[in-house]
């Protein structure tokens, strides 16, 4: 009986060990997290409510509701669902195409592997690639012009539906790559007891493929809405930073950074409201995921 216990106590002490490694494991990422993600949301929070000579008010907040504010953050709440139902339908499709669709496997490699890049290809480079080809001096609107269609000045890269095709173009990657892992978690079993039963693909799909897809589809799709939300590098230099594109980020940027208009104050409340909106975006991802996570295991 002694020795069965020294042997209990001795996993006991093994399993207490490996656990504190553990944690020690994790530890730069929790302290990553409360350096770049924590401490400057409280910071933003208790900036919101100080003016230029670091008072206490509620001047800040109260702006929130000025028009052109408003007007902002509608813009910015539009240019986000537009490109997240767009390129959610795009990537989601193309997913489907590469995975259940059976496409071939070197091209199914081959997109998810440029989904990564092109995911992450944003700011400066992707909107200078862009001035590059549908600029007003760009070789697509050349070509175009050659032809005898004129893009100019029907449609302009630097309005709301310029934005609406730049911001698209690394939501579908983001798609792709969140997308054909829940495609391909569809269990042919699934399929077949549908068959069986008489059901054919478009019945399939109407009464179980859609509705076990469908909370990662909204999930994701609000997932890319807070990735539209939150970008700002893209826009601003689309823009110039100017008023033709209305985006709360850039907003926020000038009441921080510029050396005329400058109020920091106004500046956090407005990222405050933009804190409101993603912690919003996110729950409703992550129970939308859960969902997702649950008839998946079941």
């Amino acid at each position: 009986m002694a020795p069965l216990t020294q042997t209990k106590t001795n996993q006991s002490t093994v399993t207490r060990r490996s656990l504190s490694w553990t944690w020690v494991g994790v530890a730069p990422f929790f302290l990553f997290v409360a350096a770049f993600l924590i401490w400057p949301t409280l910071s933003i929070i208790g900036q919101s409510f100080l003016d230029q000579e670091r008072r206490l008010t509620l001047q800040n907040i109260l702006e929130l509701g000025h028009p052109f504010i408003v007007s902002s953050y509608v813009y910015s709440v539009q240019l986000s669902a537009v490109t997240a139902i767009g390129g959610g339908l795009l990537g989601g499709l193309l997913a489907y195409a590469i995975t259940i669709g059976g496409l071939p496997r070197p091209l199914r490699d081959a997109v998810i592997s440029f989904s990564g890049v092109a995911s992450n290809f944003a700011g400066v480079p992707l909107a200078f690639a862009f001035i590059a080809t549908l600029g007003q001096l760009g070789v697509v609107t050349q070509w175009l012009r050659s032809i005898g269609i004129s893009l100019y000045p029907a449609f302009s890269l630097y309005s709301f539906w310029g934005l609406c095709i730049v911001y698209i173009y690394f939501q579908i990657p983001l798609m792709v790559l969140i997308m054909a892992p829940a495609f391909e978690g569809m269990r042919r079993e699934w399929r077949e007891a549908a068959e069986s039963l008489g059901a054919n693909g478009w019945q399939y799909w109407r009464y179980v493929g859609l509705p076990i897809l469908l909370p990662s589809i909204l999930g994701t799709t609000v997932l890319l809405f807070g990735n539209a939300f939150g970008a700002h590098a893209t826009a601003f230099q689309l823009t110039g930073g100017g008023s033709q594109g209305n985006v709360i980020t850039i907003l926020i940027g000038a009441q921080i950074s510029s050396d005329a208009l400058a109020n920091p104050g106004l500046g956090n409340a407005l990222a405050l409201g933009m804190i409101v909106i993603m912690g919003i975006s996110v729950g409703l991802y992550t129970w939308l995921q859960r969902l997702s996570a649950r008839w998946l295991r079941s």
